[in-house]
């Protein structure tokens, strides 16, 4: 095995063989975490959550590193977010137990691994229909096994979530089958980036957001249900969701590493930015225009990024370039355009800061580390599809 690698152990330990390294020995392209810059990010919305007087629950798939989520439970992280099984597994397994998986279990597989990830303790599952729920309670009545869960409300994305005024009817429904236990509601206020630059206009959404929840908790409890868990979740309405009355949980995730959409929303500043993609310059045949080792299978695509490109282009040492675009790439090769590539020659190293941190983290099987511009630990990045 080559030195500075190992398969995962699943404890969050790191790798250190071979290190530290010079970030110019590193192949390319690499996946960087800028330690300090995350320490930052972790102790300040630490901080903002506890002036909310409400429990912090990171989303897991930013990171999808046990590494990265021990440090978030320094930071006072109550549990986590989780999207999928495997998510919910891999925590589970390094002996986290208060999670919360925010997505709806349907098909027989995703059932069946509920009703078994319920049985080991500490998870609360999302619901949102009697569609969703009845195979469910079904299987956990079977396997005798009662199923904490929260009603999923939308409060303006319209993905998933059950609308304010049917949240009462539902509940009823769901609380009727056997099995289920009705622990609180949750949203996910992702629609507040529709707002882009507006920062007031963005805040006051998720402020709404927020509000809309409580008044759903409200409301429950007064059709004599218990519901101690309201909770909000995003980072861009980070700062203002979880302070609306009555809120008890805040879920963002992306705060760990930012990245150039929380930049353009204005939830954070370019030297927040923890992850970074390391790049070298490869062919510089056109003017105006030079390519580089990071396509899009080492960035993130979304289509839905608010940044409208792949990334910040930044030197070695993560500060930005002025004039150039990284606009377009291919599976490996990304193009960088401006006048500012007059300055670039083939074998210069970058650094890019991505579009969006959580899709660029699920294109890759672990990062390193960096300080003082050296990779100082390597992580696995696990439970990708």
């Amino acid at each position: 095995m080559a030195a500075g690698r190992r398969s995962a152990t699943g404890d969050g330990a790191g790798v250190t063989a071979g290190l530290p390294l010079p970030l110019d020995e590193l192949p390319t392209p690499a996946l960087l975490v800028d330690r300090v810059r995350m320490e930052a990010n972790l102790t300040a919305m630490a901080g903002s959550i506890g002036e909310a007087g409400v429990a912090l629950r990171p989303h897991f798939k930013t990171s999808k590193c046990l590494a990265v989520a021990r440090r978030q439970l320094a930071h006072g992280a109550t549990g986590f977010t989780c999207a999928t099984p495997a998510e919910v597994a891999l925590l589970q397994n390094a002996g986290i137990k208060d999670i919360l998986w925010a997505h709806q279990p349907v098909g027989p597989a995703k059932v069946a691994f509920a009703v078994e990830a319920v049985a080991r303790g500490g998870l609360t599952i999302a619901l949102d229909s009697v569609e969703v729920a009845q195979p469910l309670s079904e299987a956990a009545a079977k396997a005798g096994v009662t199923v904490p869960f929260a009603l999923e409300v939308d409060t303006g994305l319209h993905r998933a979530g059950v609308d304010p005024d049917k949240a009462v009817a539902t509940v009823a429904a769901l609380t009727s089958m056997p099995a289920l236990e009705l622990r609180g509601v949750l949203t996910h206020e992702g629609h507040v980036a529709k707002h882009g630059s507006d920062r007031a206009g963005l805040e006051a959404a998720g402020d709404l957001a927020g509000r809309t929840l409580a008044q759903v908790a409200e409301a429950l409890r007064a059709d004599g249900h218990e519901c101690p868990l309201v909770s909000v979740g995003s980072t861009p309405a980070a700062t203002s969701a979880p302070f609306a009355d009555g809120v008890t949980e805040a879920r963002p995730g992306t705060y760990v590493y930012f990245d150039a959409n929380q930049v353009g929303l204005g939830s954070a500043r370019i030297e927040q930015c923890a992850q970074t993609v390391l790049a070298r310059v490869v062919s510089a045949q056109r003017p105006g225009t030079v390519i580089i080792d990071a396509g899009i299978k080492a960035m993130s695509s979304d289509s839905m990024a608010t940044a409208g490109i792949l990334g910040i282009v930044c030197d070695a040492s993560g500060a930005p370039l002025d004039g150039i675009t990284f606009a377009n790439g291919n599976e490996e090769h990304g193009y960088l355009t401006g006048p500012g590539t007059a300055s670039l020659r083939v074998g210069d190293l970058l650094r890019i800061i991505p579009n969006h941190a959580c899709g660029t983290t699920n294109m890759w099987s672990f990062l390193h580390f960096v300080e003082n511009g050296r990779a100082v630990e390597r992580h696995p990045i696990e439970a990708r599809h």
